[in-house]
């Protein structure tokens, strides 16, 4: 049996149980020790087991808040216990608390800038809690209304004159990364994105595609363990609010076309040159 079959029937486990198993009880189920489980699933999940069980709980939770569920209702239908456990979590989570989230971001306060780079306008948003949109685009104004559209409630301020923080390490580790910089790349500031754990795994996959290189949507979901997924995988992509961050980017067709992107597919052809172009003295080098 290979290693990644006893991960999956774990991971199938956990989708089907309304309560989380123990990780003893887990654990037994696939016939790994509790240690080895709670390191490997964490190594290709990016999450333990129970905070996985946790995620698949609020996805039922934000797909309630969606459709104009009242969020007692929502709670207690997506298997909480109590309001009270999921507020204790929603920061991480949903990136917001569940009254919040289904507001439009009521009640956040997001300060972003933009900036000139190669492929167009880049804009980098944050809140409090961490990097909120990385987006591409022709002109300020679209930016500016695509963030006003993403999060019509929220208070949202532009910073220019020294910027933020975190907004200068996005704009400085991205310009690093690919090339339009000399300078050391920063350490990633934190997240504050709302996602689905499906979201979160498919994301984390896309991270791991070495720059020069891409892969299909069907490579990605044998990757992932689930053969069957490569539209969810398109979906999770064209849901990515974080542009270059999470570079999806790199997923084309299964004919090795460039299929869309969401910032357009002229800037994913150049980006994708770049990248090769970047990676070819590496190559010659070693």
């Amino acid at each position: 049996m290979s290693a990644i079959e006893p991960l999956e029937q774990a991971r199938r486990l956990l989708d089907e149980a309304e309560t989380a198993p123990s990780l003893d009880d887990l654990a037994s189920a696939v016939a790994l020790s509790p240690s080895h489980l709670q390191r490997a699933f964490r190594r290709r999940f990016g999450m333990s087991p129970a905070e996985y069980h946790r995620a698949r709980r609020f996805d039922q939770l934000k797909a309630a808040l969606r459709e104009g569920a009242a969020v007692t209702d929502a709670v207690y239908e997506a298997g909480f216990g109590s309001g009270s456990r999921v507020y204790e979590h929603s920061d991480r989570l949903l990136g917001m608390t569940p009254a919040s989230y289904r507001a439009g971001g009521a009640g956040a306060s997001i300060r972003y800038t933009t900036t000139a780079t190669p492929l167009g306008r880049l804009l980098v948003a944050t809140t409090t809690r961490g990097i909120c949109a990385v987006t591409l685009g022709d002109d300020d104004a679209s930016l500016e209304r695509r963030l006003a559209e993403e999060f019509p409630h929220a208070e949202r301020e532009r910073v220019d004159e020294g910027r933020e923080e975190w907004l200068d390490a996005v704009i400085a580790r991205i310009a690093s990364e690919l090339g339009w910089s000399n300078a050391a790349a920063p350490a990633m500031p934190p997240l504050d994105v709302a996602a689905t754990a499906f979201q979160w795994r498919v994301w984390n996959a896309l991270t791991r595609i070495p720059a020069g290189e891409t892969r299909s949507y069907r490579a990605l979901a044998a990757e992932l363990g689930d053969p069957k997924a490569a539209r969810a995988i398109g979906n999770a992509c064209g849901s990515n609010r974080l542009a270059l961050i999470v570079p999806c980017h790199r997923v084309v067709r299964e004919d090795g076309s460039l299929g869309g992107w969401r910032w357009g597919v002229e800037r994913k052809r150049e980006l994708l040159a770049r990248e090769r172009a970047r990676r070819a003295p590496r190559r010659r080098a070693s």
